[in-house]
């Protein structure tokens, strides 16, 4: 017999496992005899692992410095006067920079351009989709044809999409993303072992024609460059740089852009 009415922070505290073990019996048996609650459930803890697993290469990084209380007294010279709603709202900010706020590290740094942009939205785009177990791309390789035609519409471009079966990796399917320079190709490819490379393509209005540039960063390794006005970068897991440099030349081939 349940003791009290199961409410919607107790669902959201039983995905997460913070109950009391008599509580979660209870949850357990209000969600056995109402399915349609359970596959709202279902979906809280598909959501719930989706995010752990984007936020994964970034939830052992420290605290960047300029975020440290100490250090902001410090910096502006008033480590005993403090007010008690400054220190707060510093203690927010470091939790802040522990799970999301890390991404804001950046916005005081000049604008990246040409293939190191390029690069990292490709690191960008690998991070947010290759995770996705629910729908990596939006068409998939059966609608190839489709597929081709829409991005080729909204790149103004033809972009072909490399067959890399031979190196062996089964093109999965594509989308359009948005970058700061406007549309992307994103292009993912798998292996029998699950791992997941992306290749993202867009028109370049700086280094139109650069050789290949290696790039590397917690979440995410590969190669980018850029021939006759078309940028390409093809990226994989951190530890796999040396992996992705013959798959890296082998797209080259393909396209006729080996530079």
């Amino acid at each position: 017999m349940i003791s009290r009415p199961i409410t919607e922070d107790d669902l959201n505290a039983f995905v997460d496992q913070r109950l009391d073990s008599v509580r979660q019996a209870e949850v357990a048996a209000y969600l056995e005899a109402h399915p349609e609650v359970a596959e709202r459930v279902t979906g809280y803890a598909a959501q719930r692992d989706d995010l752990r697993a984007l936020l994964l290469p970034i939830a052992d990084e420290p605290v960047p410095a300029a975020l440290n209380v100490r250090h902001i007294a410090e910096r502006h010279g008033r480590r005993s006067r403090l007010p008690w709603w400054a220190a707060a709202a510093a203690a927010v900010l470091i939790g802040f920079g522990g799970a999301g706020g890390w991404t804001l590290r950046g916005l005081s740094d000049p604008p990246l351009q040409g293939v190191a942009s390029l690069g990292q939205e490709a690191a960008d785009n690998y991070a947010v989709y290759s995770p996705d177990r629910l729908r990596p791309v939006e068409l998939r390789a059966g609608a190839g044809t489709e597929l081709a035609d829409w991005i080729s519409t909204r790149l103004g471009r033809q972009v072909g999409v490399p067959d890399l079966e031979a190196s062996g990796y089964r093109f999965m399917g594509g989308r359009v993303v948005a970058t700061p320079h406007g549309p992307a190709a994103l292009f993912m490819y798998d292996n029998d072992r699950g791992m997941r490379l992306v290749m993202l393509s867009r028109p370049m209005t700086v280094d139109r024609d650069i050789p290949m540039q290696p790039l590397s960063q917690p979440a995410a390794s590969g190669f980018s460059w850029a021939a006759k006005g078309m940028g390409y970068s093809l990226v994989g897991p951190a530890d796999a740089q040396a992996l992705l440099h013959p798959i890296a030349d082998e797209v080259r081939r393909q396209i006729g852009n080996d530079v």
